[in-house]
């Protein structure tokens, strides 16, 4: 296997912009309510770090000083781990990261099912092959060079604005594609398979000046969600989406981006991709940091029990809601919770 590399560093996001970097580690559900121009980061969610001393416990919200500098290289895909970090990993968390091949097969299922055009004389209802052709004997697949088209009634504006989520997403491999989370190699652009790679294919497919194209590559970042619970994955699953709009728009235009139209990617990304327990809809563990009024004579606060946490009901935590943003709507409208979209 060939030696993996690694593109993406902390240190060259903070050149780069120290907004910008602080904007990736933004919580957007913890910050709301707190005064304009204060907020808070995602924290750690894994007791991985906390050799490291001061600042890298469970609870401790990831500071851009904890990971630069010296520290530069604290924060590693799961590949660069060790094999005993990766089996604890998926031990203590079920962090199994699906291979890129599998991904492809998965979303080609979802794009099958939106291109067919709807002729009920099909029996195979779908159409295959739209972005790649799969070859399931060696695990690679064949992309698909001709430009993308679409059924009648459809238009590739319908396709950009989809909405799509990945769950428990890790570093986002149903997302983008930039590296092969299993085994680290990086992936052409050309031939990435993610919901969003395939998003931007098609955005850059259909536009040609650099207006065109930024209106709709943040159409498509706005209609991509995802949500993870360690902090350490949602950092790398958010730089992972932030390098592949640059990516992108380097292909097209055969230049790097403007700074203002990186931070405003890097925030719709701090929305859409964010800190969640997917089972109750609330920041992790937060049902357990919620006391009870201390009365005259008590002595210290006591922990409220959740009703929720004890039946295991998927609603009624009383934990912090996970805020998200419909972008659709107005935008005195558009914060709303995870768990208020859950039927």
């Amino acid at each position: 296997m060939a030696e993996v590399q690694i593109d993406i560093q902390e240190n060259d996001i903070l050149q780069r912009s120290p907004e910008l970097l602080v904007q990736l580690l933004r919580d957007h559900t913890t910050s709301n309510g707190l005064p304009d121009g204060q907020y808070k980061h995602i924290f750690w969610a894994t007791h991985d770090y906390e050799h490291l001393g001061k600042g890298y416990g469970y609870r401790d919200e990831i500071q851009p000083k904890l990971i630069t500098g010296e520290h530069s290289d604290v924060i590693m895909p799961r590949v660069l781990k060790s094999r005993q970090q990766q089996t604890d990993r998926s031990k203590d968390m079920a962090e199994v990261f699906t291979p890129s091949w599998i991904c492809n097969a998965q979303n080609n299922l979802v794009d099958e099912a939106w291109f067919f055009a709807g002729q009920s004389d099909k029996v195979e209802r779908g159409r295959k092959g739209v972005f790649n052709t799969e070859n399931e004997q060696d695990h690679t697949w064949q992309t698909n060079p001709e430009r993308i088209t679409f059924p009648e009634g459809k238009t590739w504006k319908d396709y950009v604005r989809l909405t799509r989520m990945e769950i428990t997403c890790g570093e986002a491999p149903y997302l983008v594609s930039r590296y092969d989370t299993t085994t680290g190699q990086p992936i052409p652009i050309r031939d990435r398979i993610g919901l969003l790679d395939r998003k931007l294919r098609v955005v850059s497919e259909n536009t040609e000046t650099t207006g065109d194209w930024l209106e709709w590559a943040q159409t498509a970042y706005q209609n991509i969600y995802g949500y993870e619970w360690q902090g350490d994955n949602l950092l790398l699953a958010r730089e992972a989406l932030l390098y592949t709009f640059i990516d992108y728009y380097v292909a097209k235009f055969g230049q790097q981006p403007l700074l203002k139209s990186i931070n405003y990617i890097a925030y719709i990304i701090s929305w859409n991709l964010w800190q969640m327990d997917g089972l109750k809809g609330v920041v992790p563990d937060s049902c357990d940091e919620v006391f009870e009024p201390v009365g005259l004579f008590d002595t210290e606060p006591r922990r409220m029990e959740c009703p929720a946490c004890k039946t295991g009901a998927l609603k009624g935590h009383i934990g912090q809601k996970c805020l998200i943003r419909d972008w659709r709507k107005p935008r005195d409208k558009q914060k709303i919770t995870y768990i208020s979209l859950i039927k």
